[in-house]
Protein backbone atom coordinates (compact mmCIF):
# COMPACT_ATOMS: atom_id res chain seq x y z
CA UNK A 1 0.00 0.00 0.00
CA UNK A 2 1.35 3.43 -0.98
CA UNK A 3 2.30 5.77 1.84
CA UNK A 4 -0.10 8.68 2.23
CA UNK A 5 1.25 12.17 1.58
CA UNK A 6 -0.38 14.78 3.83
CA UNK A 7 -1.11 18.33 2.74
CA UNK A 8 2.07 19.61 4.38
CA UNK A 9 4.18 17.28 2.27
CA UNK A 10 2.32 18.19 -0.91
CA UNK A 11 3.09 21.86 -0.24
CA UNK A 12 6.71 21.13 0.63
CA UNK A 13 7.37 19.31 -2.66
CA UNK A 14 5.40 21.48 -5.12
CA UNK A 15 7.32 24.64 -5.97
CA UNK A 16 4.63 25.84 -8.39
CA UNK A 17 2.07 25.57 -5.58
CA UNK A 18 4.37 27.47 -3.23
CA UNK A 19 4.60 30.33 -5.73
CA UNK A 20 0.86 30.92 -5.43
CA UNK A 21 1.41 32.37 -1.96
CA UNK A 22 3.09 35.72 -2.53
CA UNK A 23 2.40 37.49 0.75
CA UNK A 24 3.07 37.05 4.45
CA UNK A 25 2.26 33.71 6.05
CA UNK A 26 0.91 32.46 9.39
CA UNK A 27 0.68 28.84 10.52
CA UNK A 28 -1.71 27.22 13.00
CA UNK A 29 -0.02 24.02 14.10
CA UNK A 30 0.95 21.79 17.02
CA UNK A 31 3.15 18.85 17.97
CA UNK A 32 1.60 16.52 15.36
CA UNK A 33 2.22 18.90 12.43
CA UNK A 34 4.95 16.74 10.89
CA UNK A 35 5.75 15.21 7.52
CA UNK A 36 6.54 11.57 6.76
CA UNK A 37 10.12 12.05 7.97
CA UNK A 38 8.97 13.65 11.24
CA UNK A 39 10.10 17.14 10.20
CA UNK A 40 7.95 19.75 11.91
CA UNK A 41 5.89 22.15 9.80
CA UNK A 42 7.64 25.23 11.20
CA UNK A 43 10.99 24.14 9.73
CA UNK A 44 9.32 23.43 6.39
CA UNK A 45 7.58 26.81 6.39
CA UNK A 46 10.78 28.65 7.23
CA UNK A 47 12.50 26.86 4.36
CA UNK A 48 9.72 27.71 1.89
CA UNK A 49 8.73 31.23 2.94
CA UNK A 50 11.78 32.58 4.74
CA UNK A 51 11.14 35.97 6.35
CA UNK A 52 7.56 35.96 5.03
CA UNK A 53 6.76 33.33 7.68
CA UNK A 54 5.60 35.86 10.25
CA UNK A 55 3.46 34.20 12.94
CA UNK A 56 2.67 30.86 14.58
CA UNK A 57 -0.62 29.98 16.26
CA UNK A 58 -1.36 27.08 18.60
CA UNK A 59 -4.71 25.42 19.47
CA UNK A 60 -5.87 23.94 22.79
CA UNK A 61 -3.02 22.20 24.65
CA UNK A 62 -0.67 24.76 23.14
CA UNK A 63 1.67 24.95 20.19
CA UNK A 64 3.96 22.64 22.18
CA UNK A 65 1.03 20.31 23.00
CA UNK A 66 1.99 20.05 26.66
CA UNK A 67 -0.99 21.59 28.49
CA UNK A 68 -3.22 19.00 30.17
CA UNK A 69 -7.02 18.76 30.20
CA UNK A 70 -9.77 21.33 29.54
CA UNK A 71 -9.77 24.91 30.81
CA UNK A 72 -5.97 24.99 31.09
CA UNK A 73 -4.97 27.94 28.96
CA UNK A 74 -1.61 28.62 27.35
CA UNK A 75 0.22 31.91 27.04
CA UNK A 76 1.37 33.84 24.01
CA UNK A 77 5.11 33.67 23.57
CA UNK A 78 7.96 34.07 21.09
CA UNK A 79 9.40 31.05 19.33
CA UNK A 80 12.90 30.51 20.80
CA UNK A 81 14.48 29.56 17.48
CA UNK A 82 12.56 31.42 14.78
CA UNK A 83 12.07 34.52 16.97
CA UNK A 84 8.52 35.11 15.73
CA UNK A 85 5.32 35.41 17.79
CA UNK A 86 3.47 32.29 18.91
CA UNK A 87 -0.17 33.13 19.68
CA UNK A 88 -2.38 30.84 21.72
CA UNK A 89 -5.97 30.26 20.57
CA UNK A 90 -6.76 28.67 23.91
CA UNK A 91 -6.01 31.72 26.01
CA UNK A 92 -8.07 34.80 26.80
CA UNK A 93 -9.42 34.30 23.29
CA UNK A 94 -10.39 31.34 21.09
CA UNK A 95 -10.46 33.58 18.00
CA UNK A 96 -7.49 35.42 16.49
CA UNK A 97 -7.74 39.12 17.22
CA UNK A 98 -7.38 41.79 14.56
CA UNK A 99 -3.94 42.59 15.93
CA UNK A 100 -2.85 38.95 15.67
CA UNK A 101 -3.96 38.83 12.03
CA UNK A 102 -2.45 42.16 11.02
CA UNK A 103 -0.11 41.87 8.06
CA UNK A 104 -1.06 38.26 7.22
CA UNK A 105 -2.07 37.34 3.67
CA UNK A 106 -2.12 33.52 3.87
CA UNK A 107 -3.14 31.63 7.01
CA UNK A 108 -2.24 27.93 6.88
CA UNK A 109 -3.84 25.34 9.16
CA UNK A 110 -2.05 22.06 9.84
CA UNK A 111 -3.73 20.17 12.71
CA UNK A 112 -4.17 16.46 13.29
CA UNK A 113 -7.76 15.71 14.31
CA UNK A 114 -8.89 12.43 15.95
CA UNK A 115 -12.18 11.95 14.08
CA UNK A 116 -14.42 12.56 17.09
CA UNK A 117 -16.82 15.46 17.66
CA UNK A 118 -15.57 16.07 21.22
CA UNK A 119 -12.19 17.43 20.12
CA UNK A 120 -11.56 21.13 19.79
CA UNK A 121 -9.22 21.55 16.82
CA UNK A 122 -12.00 21.45 14.24
CA UNK A 123 -13.74 24.28 16.12
CA UNK A 124 -10.55 26.33 16.31
CA UNK A 125 -10.59 26.00 12.52
CA UNK A 126 -14.22 27.04 12.08
CA UNK A 127 -13.80 30.03 14.41
CA UNK A 128 -10.79 31.08 12.34
CA UNK A 129 -12.84 30.77 9.13
CA UNK A 130 -15.58 32.95 10.61
CA UNK A 131 -13.03 35.56 11.69
CA UNK A 132 -11.36 35.67 8.27
CA UNK A 133 -14.62 35.92 6.32
CA UNK A 134 -14.46 39.73 6.48
CA UNK A 135 -10.73 40.00 5.90
CA UNK A 136 -8.48 39.82 2.86
CA UNK A 137 -6.84 36.67 4.19
CA UNK A 138 -6.73 33.32 2.44
CA UNK A 139 -7.11 30.29 4.72
CA UNK A 140 -5.35 27.16 3.47
CA UNK A 141 -6.07 23.86 5.21
CA UNK A 142 -3.28 21.30 4.89
CA UNK A 143 -5.32 18.13 5.03
CA UNK A 144 -4.55 15.14 7.25
CA UNK A 145 -6.10 11.69 7.71
CA UNK A 146 -9.09 10.98 9.86
CA UNK A 147 -7.33 8.33 11.98
CA UNK A 148 -10.51 6.29 12.57
CA UNK A 149 -11.43 6.29 8.85
CA UNK A 150 -13.50 8.60 6.71
CA UNK A 151 -16.57 6.49 6.11
CA UNK A 152 -17.84 5.12 9.46
CA UNK A 153 -20.41 7.36 11.12
CA UNK A 154 -21.64 6.74 14.66
CA UNK A 155 -23.40 8.48 17.51
CA UNK A 156 -26.01 11.13 18.00
CA UNK A 157 -25.88 14.38 16.04
CA UNK A 158 -25.22 17.34 18.34
CA UNK A 159 -28.25 19.35 19.41
CA UNK A 160 -27.04 22.95 19.02
CA UNK A 161 -28.83 23.89 22.26
CA UNK A 162 -25.84 22.10 23.85
CA UNK A 163 -23.19 23.70 21.65
CA UNK A 164 -19.80 24.45 23.16
CA UNK A 165 -16.12 24.56 22.24
CA UNK A 166 -16.14 20.74 22.17
CA UNK A 167 -19.18 20.64 19.91
CA UNK A 168 -20.10 23.68 17.81
CA UNK A 169 -21.84 22.05 14.86
CA UNK A 170 -24.53 19.40 14.21
CA UNK A 171 -22.27 16.43 13.50
CA UNK A 172 -22.24 12.92 15.01
CA UNK A 173 -19.63 11.63 17.43
CA UNK A 174 -17.71 9.82 14.69
CA UNK A 175 -18.03 12.40 11.93
CA UNK A 176 -16.07 10.61 9.20
CA UNK A 177 -14.42 13.76 7.84
CA UNK A 178 -10.89 15.00 7.39
CA UNK A 179 -10.20 18.40 8.91
CA UNK A 180 -10.21 19.88 5.39
CA UNK A 181 -13.62 18.41 4.66
CA UNK A 182 -14.92 19.70 7.99
CA UNK A 183 -13.79 23.18 6.99
CA UNK A 184 -15.64 22.87 3.68
CA UNK A 185 -18.76 21.56 5.41
CA UNK A 186 -18.66 24.59 7.71
CA UNK A 187 -18.54 26.91 4.73
CA UNK A 188 -21.35 25.13 2.91
CA UNK A 189 -23.78 24.57 5.80
CA UNK A 190 -23.04 26.75 8.81
CA UNK A 191 -21.13 29.88 7.81
CA UNK A 192 -23.12 33.11 7.60
CA UNK A 193 -20.35 34.66 5.53
CA UNK A 194 -17.88 32.78 3.35
CA UNK A 195 -14.15 32.87 3.86
CA UNK A 196 -11.53 32.61 1.13
CA UNK A 197 -10.56 29.00 1.87
CA UNK A 198 -8.96 26.13 0.03
CA UNK A 199 -7.83 22.64 0.98
CA UNK A 200 -4.51 21.15 -0.09
CA UNK A 201 -5.58 17.54 -0.38
CA UNK A 202 -3.65 14.44 0.56
CA UNK A 203 -2.43 11.92 -1.96
CA UNK A 204 -3.13 8.17 -1.66
CA UNK A 205 -5.52 8.54 1.28
CA UNK A 206 -8.69 6.47 0.96
CA UNK A 207 -11.78 6.77 3.08
CA UNK A 208 -11.61 3.27 4.53
CA UNK A 209 -8.11 3.81 5.94
CA UNK A 210 -7.31 3.83 9.63
CA UNK A 211 -4.16 5.64 10.66
CA UNK A 212 -2.01 2.49 10.61
CA UNK A 213 -2.93 2.04 6.95
CA UNK A 214 -1.37 5.39 6.02
CA UNK A 215 2.19 4.24 6.92
CA UNK A 216 2.74 7.69 8.46
CA UNK A 217 4.44 8.36 11.80
CA UNK A 218 2.15 9.22 14.70
CA UNK A 219 2.92 12.20 16.92
CA UNK A 220 0.54 12.94 19.76
CA UNK A 221 -1.93 15.72 18.83
CA UNK A 222 -2.84 16.26 22.49
CA UNK A 223 -1.11 15.07 25.67
CA UNK A 224 -3.44 12.11 26.29
CA UNK A 225 -3.57 10.69 22.75
CA UNK A 226 -0.06 9.24 22.65
CA UNK A 227 -1.05 6.32 20.39
CA UNK A 228 -3.03 6.31 17.16
CA UNK A 229 -4.95 3.35 18.62
CA UNK A 230 -6.29 5.63 21.36
CA UNK A 231 -8.31 7.56 18.76
CA UNK A 232 -10.56 4.57 18.10
CA UNK A 233 -11.41 4.13 21.79
CA UNK A 234 -11.70 7.88 22.43
CA UNK A 235 -15.41 8.13 21.42
CA UNK A 236 -16.13 5.56 24.14
CA UNK A 237 -14.02 7.00 26.94
CA UNK A 238 -14.21 10.79 26.48
CA UNK A 239 -17.72 10.84 27.99
CA UNK A 240 -16.23 9.82 31.34
CA UNK A 241 -14.81 13.36 31.54
CA UNK A 242 -18.39 14.30 32.48
CA UNK A 243 -18.28 12.12 35.60
CA UNK A 244 -16.20 11.68 38.73
CA UNK A 245 -14.82 8.43 37.34
CA UNK A 246 -11.24 8.64 36.14
CA UNK A 247 -10.79 8.51 32.38
CA UNK A 248 -7.19 7.46 32.89
CA UNK A 249 -5.46 10.82 32.96
CA UNK A 250 -2.39 10.52 35.12
CA UNK A 251 -1.66 7.03 33.79
CA UNK A 252 0.18 5.70 30.76
CA UNK A 253 -3.11 4.63 29.13
CA UNK A 254 -5.28 7.76 29.27
CA UNK A 255 -8.61 7.71 27.48
CA UNK A 256 -8.34 3.96 26.98
CA UNK A 257 -9.34 3.11 30.56
CA UNK A 258 -11.84 4.27 33.15
CA UNK A 259 -12.27 3.54 36.84
CA UNK A 260 -13.10 4.55 40.40
CA UNK A 261 -11.70 3.70 43.86
CA UNK A 262 -14.93 1.91 44.82
CA UNK A 263 -14.97 -0.45 41.82
CA UNK A 264 -13.84 -4.04 42.37
CA UNK A 265 -13.14 -4.76 38.74
CA UNK A 266 -12.58 -8.51 38.67
CA UNK A 267 -15.72 -9.45 40.57
CA UNK A 268 -17.81 -6.87 38.71
CA UNK A 269 -16.54 -8.19 35.41
CA UNK A 270 -17.02 -11.88 36.24
CA UNK A 271 -20.38 -11.51 37.98
CA UNK A 272 -22.07 -8.98 35.72
CA UNK A 273 -20.24 -6.96 33.10
CA UNK A 274 -18.98 -9.82 30.93
CA UNK A 275 -22.51 -11.22 30.58
CA UNK A 276 -23.96 -7.76 29.87
CA UNK A 277 -21.45 -7.15 27.10
CA UNK A 278 -21.98 -10.60 25.62
CA UNK A 279 -25.76 -10.20 25.57
CA UNK A 280 -25.55 -6.69 24.10
CA UNK A 281 -24.78 -7.99 20.61
CA UNK A 282 -21.93 -5.46 20.30
CA UNK A 283 -18.81 -6.84 18.65
CA UNK A 284 -15.20 -6.04 17.89
CA UNK A 285 -13.99 -5.23 21.39
CA UNK A 286 -12.92 -6.69 24.71
CA UNK A 287 -13.24 -5.20 28.18
CA UNK A 288 -10.44 -6.10 30.59
CA UNK A 289 -10.58 -5.58 34.38
CA UNK A 290 -7.58 -3.63 35.72
CA UNK A 291 -6.24 -1.71 38.70
CA UNK A 292 -4.45 1.59 38.13
CA UNK A 293 -2.88 4.42 40.10
CA UNK A 294 -3.25 7.96 38.70
CA UNK A 295 -0.22 10.17 39.33
CA UNK A 296 -2.24 13.36 38.68
CA UNK A 297 -5.78 14.51 37.90
CA UNK A 298 -8.71 12.56 39.42
CA UNK A 299 -7.80 10.26 42.34
CA UNK A 300 -4.11 11.14 42.34
CA UNK A 301 -2.19 8.45 44.29
CA UNK A 302 -5.39 6.49 44.96
CA UNK A 303 -5.75 2.99 43.50
CA UNK A 304 -8.72 2.73 41.16
CA UNK A 305 -10.47 -0.36 39.96
CA UNK A 306 -11.61 -0.15 36.39
CA UNK A 307 -11.51 -1.43 32.86
CA UNK A 308 -9.58 -1.05 29.64
CA UNK A 309 -11.45 -1.16 26.34
CA UNK A 310 -9.58 -2.98 23.58
CA UNK A 311 -10.64 -2.77 19.94
CA UNK A 312 -10.20 -6.33 18.65
CA UNK A 313 -11.87 -5.76 15.26
CA UNK A 314 -11.86 -2.18 13.99
CA UNK A 315 -14.50 -2.89 11.38
CA UNK A 316 -17.19 -4.06 13.80
CA UNK A 317 -16.23 -2.05 16.91
CA UNK A 318 -18.78 0.66 17.78
CA UNK A 319 -17.06 2.78 20.42
CA UNK A 320 -19.90 5.23 21.03
CA UNK A 321 -22.29 2.41 21.90
CA UNK A 322 -19.71 0.57 24.01
CA UNK A 323 -18.89 3.72 25.99
CA UNK A 324 -22.52 4.57 26.66
CA UNK A 325 -23.20 0.98 27.75
CA UNK A 326 -20.20 1.00 30.09
CA UNK A 327 -21.35 4.31 31.55
CA UNK A 328 -24.86 2.98 32.11
CA UNK A 329 -23.61 -0.12 33.92
CA UNK A 330 -21.10 1.74 36.11
CA UNK A 331 -23.68 4.41 37.00
CA UNK A 332 -26.04 1.78 38.42
CA UNK A 333 -23.29 -0.35 39.96
CA UNK A 334 -21.76 2.53 41.93
CA UNK A 335 -25.09 3.93 43.12
CA UNK A 336 -24.51 6.81 45.54
CA UNK A 337 -20.76 6.66 44.87
CA UNK A 338 -21.40 7.72 41.28
CA UNK A 339 -21.46 11.48 40.63
CA UNK A 340 -21.84 13.50 37.47
CA UNK A 341 -19.17 16.18 37.11
CA UNK A 342 -20.46 19.61 38.12
CA UNK A 343 -20.22 22.76 35.98
CA UNK A 344 -18.37 24.65 34.68
CA UNK A 345 -17.07 22.64 31.77
CA UNK A 346 -15.41 24.42 28.84
CA UNK A 347 -16.44 27.65 30.59
CA UNK A 348 -20.16 26.83 30.36
CA UNK A 349 -21.92 27.17 33.71
CA UNK A 350 -25.57 26.52 32.86
CA UNK A 351 -25.30 23.02 31.35
CA UNK A 352 -24.27 19.68 32.83
CA UNK A 353 -20.77 18.70 31.62
CA UNK A 354 -22.01 15.26 30.54
CA UNK A 355 -24.70 16.93 28.41
CA UNK A 356 -22.11 19.21 26.81
CA UNK A 357 -19.96 16.18 25.98
CA UNK A 358 -22.91 14.21 24.63
CA UNK A 359 -24.42 17.17 22.78
CA UNK A 360 -27.79 16.33 24.36
CA UNK A 361 -29.36 15.60 27.74
CA UNK A 362 -31.15 12.54 26.34
CA UNK A 363 -28.13 10.29 26.79
CA UNK A 364 -27.84 11.19 30.48
CA UNK A 365 -31.50 10.28 30.91
CA UNK A 366 -30.87 7.05 28.98
CA UNK A 367 -28.13 6.13 31.46
CA UNK A 368 -30.12 7.07 34.55
CA UNK A 369 -33.24 5.18 33.45
CA UNK A 370 -31.16 2.12 32.45
CA UNK A 371 -32.88 2.14 29.08
CA UNK A 372 -32.25 -0.42 26.36
CA UNK A 373 -29.74 -0.49 23.53
CA UNK A 374 -32.70 -0.24 21.15
CA UNK A 375 -33.54 3.11 22.77
CA UNK A 376 -29.90 4.14 22.36
CA UNK A 377 -30.05 3.25 18.67
CA UNK A 378 -33.10 5.51 18.38
CA UNK A 379 -31.00 8.52 19.42
CA UNK A 380 -28.72 8.02 16.42
CA UNK A 381 -30.42 9.82 13.52
CA UNK A 382 -27.85 9.98 10.73
CA UNK A 383 -29.77 10.09 7.44
CA UNK A 384 -29.51 13.85 6.87
CA UNK A 385 -25.89 14.00 7.99
CA UNK A 386 -25.00 11.02 5.78
CA UNK A 387 -26.23 12.95 2.74
CA UNK A 388 -24.20 16.01 3.78
CA UNK A 389 -21.14 13.82 4.30
CA UNK A 390 -21.40 12.37 0.80
CA UNK A 391 -21.82 15.81 -0.77
CA UNK A 392 -18.71 17.22 0.91
CA UNK A 393 -16.40 14.24 0.34
CA UNK A 394 -13.05 15.09 -1.29
CA UNK A 395 -11.72 11.53 -1.48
Amino acid sequence: MQKVAVGLEILAKDTLLQQQFKGNVALLCHNASIDSKCTHATFIFKSIFGDRFKKIFGPQHGFSTDAQDNMIETDHTVHPYFNIPVYSLYSETRVPTDAMLEGIDHFFVDLQDVGCRMYTYIYTLTLLLEKCANKDIEVIILDRPNPINGETLEGNVLDTAFASFIGRHPIPVRHGLTIGELGLMHQRLWANEKANVRVIQMKAWEREMYFADTRLPWALPSPNIARAESCLVFPATVIFEGTYLSEGRGTTQPLEIMGHPKIKPFSLFADHLEKTMMHSGLKGFAVRPILFLPTFHKYVDVVCGGFQIHATDKETFQPWRVGQLMLRELFHHLGTDFKWLEPPYEYIHHLEPIDILNGTDQLRHWVEKKSSLEDLDGLEQLDEYREQHQLISLY
